[in-house]
């Protein structure tokens, strides 16, 4: 198989037109057309099927563009790996949550744009679940995602992962609340008969709710749930529950948090990658440059 004519194919995959194809890469759609059926009769099987006026990737097709991600990928890195002089170039694309965005994503924008131009980041603020699904559909190269300590997260083997870091998690409560000393189930047994309020995007930190409540002897009242940090606290703030967040939190009036131990809930941030992806040189120099913030932010917004 030429890798040219996977390339079309990906490009097609992705783009859902040979027109928007020849536009993007500079060839007559005829080109595109003629390319693709002579992959089709290098793999023996067709690849496009007529949908309407359009045509469209059959499941082998499909397949085939899968496929191509990782060819490509392999490719491109054979050829930086036997070039010396080569320097990183391209675009990668991010899918992120807010914190780990602006305190380790933002930084390593400046330092390309002064260090490394040819390098740029397209970035999108999401949730796990929604950077994963972007990953899983290549439609980003890059996903900065987390979990809990009391929630891990399970890595699909066709991904890489790697730390960056970890921070702590505290209950915030009204400040006009008492103020109950020792462990972690003696702090939440004082709010047992609480509402609670938890992410609406991502369900993790409801399992970490859920653990610890399990372990202090009660099921927890989930009523409100909200998807950023800002809008939990003036939920709290009006009275609605209490919630977990950073213990790294900004102090402010109407909020107080609880410092949680035995156990310690520990939100930790990391990479996702397509495996066999982290040898391209932009995606590369990215992951090295996102490595040194693997030391907790001193604080925390999602």
């Amino acid at each position: 198989m030429e890798v040219r004519r996977l390339e079309l194919l990906l490009a097609l995959s992705r783009q859902g037109s040979m027109h928007a194809v020849s536009e993007t890469l500079g060839v007559t759609t005829s080109t595109v057309s003629q390319q693709i059926a002579a992959l089709a009769k290098e793999v023996g099987t067709p690849l496009l099927e007529r949908d309407g006026r359009r045509v469209r990737l059959t499941p082998a097709g499909r397949r085939l563009a899968g496929h191509a991600v990782n060819i490509l990928a392999a490719h491109e890195a054979a050829r930086a790996d036997l070039d010396p002089s080569a320097k990183p170039a391209g675009t990668v694309r991010v899918a992120a949550f807010h914190t780990v965005i602006r305190d380790s994503l933002l930084p390593v924008v400046h330092q390309l744009a002064a260090e490394h131009p040819a390098v740029r980041l397209e970035i999108q603020e999401q949730e796990p679940p929604e950077a994963l699904a972007l990953l899983e559909r290549d439609q980003v190269d890059l996903v900065l995602s987390y979990d809990y300590n009391l929630a891990p997260a399970a890595v699909d083997p066709a991904l890489e992962s790697s730390p960056l870091w970890e921070s702590t998690w505290a209950l915030a409560v009204p400040s006009r609340s008492r103020r109950t000393p020792g462990t972690t189930a003696d702090v939440l047994t004082a709010f047992a008969d609480s509402d609670w309020i938890v992410n609406s995007r991502h369900t993790a930190d409801e399992h970490v709710v859920r653990t610890l409540a399990a372990l202090a002897g009660f099921e927890p009242r989930i009523t409100q749930r909200a998807d950023t940090l800002q809008l939990v606290h003036e939920m709290i703030v009006a009275g609605l529950g209490v919630a977990l967040m950073p213990a790294t939190y900004p102090k402010s009036t109407g909020v107080s948090l609880r410092g949680l131990r035995d156990p310690e809930p520990r939100m930790r941030a990391y990479t996702l990658t397509r495996r066999g992806r982290t040898a391209w040189p932009p995606l590369c120099l990215v992951l090295g440059l996102l490595s040194p913030t693997r030391k907790r932010p001193t604080t925390i917004g999602l």
